[in-house]
């Protein structure tokens, strides 16, 4: 048997134990590796300011001893610029005076320009320092990015994916390898569970299906006594009941995950068949559907789409007025997003109990199970959908009672 892809592209594990406390003393953790990158570019920054500096000192220096300010001619000083003033008659005292203010006034120059220089010389060796630690810091904290694109793509539900981060064994290869590992308990855990689900949707399935048939002939036989054909009739509606259980827990099961193949879907075709689904039960109740409906096409799974629209055009029929109820049913795009709103009239629901509307087996001010509206998974069954589809989910209390549902997919 060929080992599976996953083991083939696994990482090379850390040659120590990452639960064992004491460490190697000589493992490249980060923090040495960033330790000796910055202080080896504090120490070549140091060195090359340095060296520059120097270069200019010199320079300033020979300039300063090529240029004298002033000159001696036969035995007379004679200044050789202009800011150099000296006496044409003067004593020695006054004369030495006033050279030692050319030579200081030369030197202050000196200064500015070395001052000058150097300044120019910091701002591009600044410039070149920061390029190069911008360069470095994205060298060292490029697994980091690849951790992250890795987990975005698990987020779309494709547990195949690895980071298989090589290098030296510091903190973020333990991490890589760490998150592969939890990667692959996920995928493992993820693939029991479609297991799961594919066989209970066989094993749940056949004998709820067998006793419909059983029933279904035993009502069909018209010398059953009355009273057998109404226990059958009991039987088989609380048989239809544990089917719609099923139907819908395997349905909150497998909508759990991200759709992977998707067809384009107009939620206006989509909502249309909700309604032809739901006009029998709402002309049984006097309800009146109405709203207009827009194209909006998104990319997505039709018949998981289509199970959406009909729950929360269901509930809105089954939770409405005994009289003069309506449904509005509308779809439309948004920014991008295509809409589908379905609101109603209703008793009036508090803000605070909305969110438990979409917990499994929760009903406003109603029994958890044995209700003649429904198994309660309508509305967890939407928003798991939704989740599904990259899209959401909400919930509004109307102004005179009922609820405004809008569920917003990408297009």
């Amino acid at each position: 048997m060929p080992p599976s892809p996953t083991l083939l592209h696994t990482p090379p594990k850390p040659t120590w134990d990452p639960r064992d406390p004491v460490r190697p003393l000589l493992r490249p953790t980060i923090r040495i590796r960033l330790t000796l990158l910055y202080g080896g570019m504090f120490l070549i920054a140091g060195i090359i300011l340095l060296a520059i500096i120097y270069l200019f000192t010199a320079q300033a220096v020979r300039d300063t001893t090529a240029e004298l300010p002033f000159k001696v001619v036969s035995g007379t000083v004679t200044a050789t610029t202009d800011w150099c003033e000296l006496p044409d008659k003067s004593t020695g005292e006054q004369l030495n005076n006033a050279v030692s203010m050319c030579l200081r006034h030369q030197s202050d120059l000196a200064l500015d320009d070395l001052l000058r220089r150097s300044l120019f010389a910091l701002l591009g060796l600044s410039i070149i320092a920061f390029a190069f630690g911008y360069a470095m810091a994205g060298r060292v904290l490029s697994p980091l990015g690849r951790i992250t694109r890795t987990a975005r793509q698990v987020a779309g539900t494709d547990l195949s994916r690895r980071i298989e981060l090589d290098g030296p064994d510091d903190e973020l290869k333990e991490l890589a390898d760490t998150f592969d590992e939890m990667l692959e308990r996920l995928e493992r855990a993820f693939s029991a569970q479609q297991r799961f689900v594919a066989n209970a949707s066989h094993e749940l399935r056949t004998p709820l299906a067998i006793n419909r048939t059983l029933l279904e002939v035993q009502l069909s036989d018209p010398a059953a006594p009355v009273e057998l054909q109404q226990l059958g009739k009991t039987l088989l509606a609380t048989n239809e009941r544990s089917e719609q259980l099923v139907e819908g827990l395997l349905l909150l099961a497998r909508s759990d995950n991200e759709i992977v193949e998707r067809k384009p879907v107009d939620l206006a075709e989509v909502a249309s068949r909700a309604m032809d689904q739901a006009r029998a039960e709402a002309d049984a109740k006097g309800v009146e559907f109405r709203g207009e409906r827009g194209p909006a096409v998104v990319q997505g799974n039709g018949v998981l789409l289509e199970r959406i629209a009909l729950n929360l055009v269901q509930n809105a029929v089954r939770y409405n007025v005994p009289e003069d109820g309506w449904v509005e049913v509308a779809t439309s795009t948004q920014n991008g997003f295509a809409v589908l709103e379905v609101s109603n009239t209703g008793p009036v629901v508090p803000a605070y109990e909305i969110d438990n509307l979409f917990e499994p087996f929760r009903r406003l001010r109603q029994e958890r199970t044995g209700s003649d509206k429904g198994v309660g998974l309508g509305l967890s069954i939407a928003r798991s959908v939704a989740r599904a589809h990259g899209g959401r989910i909400i919930a509004e209390p109307r102004e005179g009672g009922g609820l405004v549902m809008r569920v917003t997919l990408p297009i």
